[in-house]
């Protein structure tokens, strides 16, 4: 399989030739857009690695609130954390278009990893890559105001999913997935209302720009110093 993994996945971190290997386990399986890979709640004990496309992954309360958790590419493990814990599904993952991916079963990837050190240590990186995360959106409800936050969760969506490109004098780059703004609301930790209000503010500084479904960012250096992120990959 020939592809280009971004250096945030966990594809992107494994020499090539341990990349090439892993690829060639499991089992091979295609998704079409809105189907669900992965359950809330179910106890099977596999991983799947997304070899193409988006997933979103979503959650939702005993109450009926759904809330988006987190975005994956190509490139990225979803499931490993039930997998590794044998305990339920915390959430649901689903496919956002046309996805492909390797099914591999725990015992598998276990196997794999004991005969790669590189192999672990992505994996490491990757869960401590998550969990900081989800700690960086945590202190980002109680320290910053709703607009900060939201342009937070746009640099690190960018450096992680979105290589910029130079254009012109700026520094410009398509976000890399696709996002309502009631699931950049989920992420920021904001109120629909609150979002849309937030990215408006952010269209008229002139940092983003919106199509459907589609943003853009105008200057990342911009963004990254209003939102007080420091410029590495998350």
């Amino acid at each position: 399989m020939h592809h280009t993994w971004l250096q945030s996945t966990f594809l992107g971190r494994l020499r090539s030739t341990t990349r090439a290997e892993l690829l060639g386990q499991g089992t091979p399986i295609s998704y079409p857009p809105h189907r669900p890979l992965l359950q809330q709640g179910d106890e099977s004990r596999h991983v799947l690695l997304i070899t193409s496309g988006v997933v979103k992954v979503v959650a939702s309360s005993e109450s009926g609130y759904d809330m988006l958790l987190a975005v994956r590419i190509a490139g990225d493990l979803v499931g490993e954390m039930a997998a590794f814990e044998e305990r339920p599904r915390s959430g649901t993952v689903v496919a956002c278009g046309d996805v492909t991916a390797q099914i591999i079963q725990v015992r598998t990837l276990e196997n794999f990893l004991s005969r790669h050190p590189d192999a672990m240590r992505a994996i490491l990186h990757m869960l401590c890559a998550r969990l900081r995360w989800a700690n960086r959106r945590r202190i980002d409800f109680r320290a910053y105001d709703s607009l900060t936050r939201l342009a937070r969760v746009l640099a690190e969506l960018s450096q992680a999913y979105a290589p910029a490109t130079r254009d012109g004098d700026g520094t410009r780059c398509d976000l890399g997935v696709t996002l309502t703004q009631g699931e950049l609301a989920s992420l920021a930790g904001l109120a629909l209302n609150t979002a849309e209000k937030s990215l408006a503010s952010l269209t008229a500084m002139g940092l983003v720009e919106r199509s459907y479904r589609s943003i853009t960012i105008c200057d990342v250096p911009k963004l990254l110093e209003f939102a007080k992120v420091v410029a590495d990959n998350p």
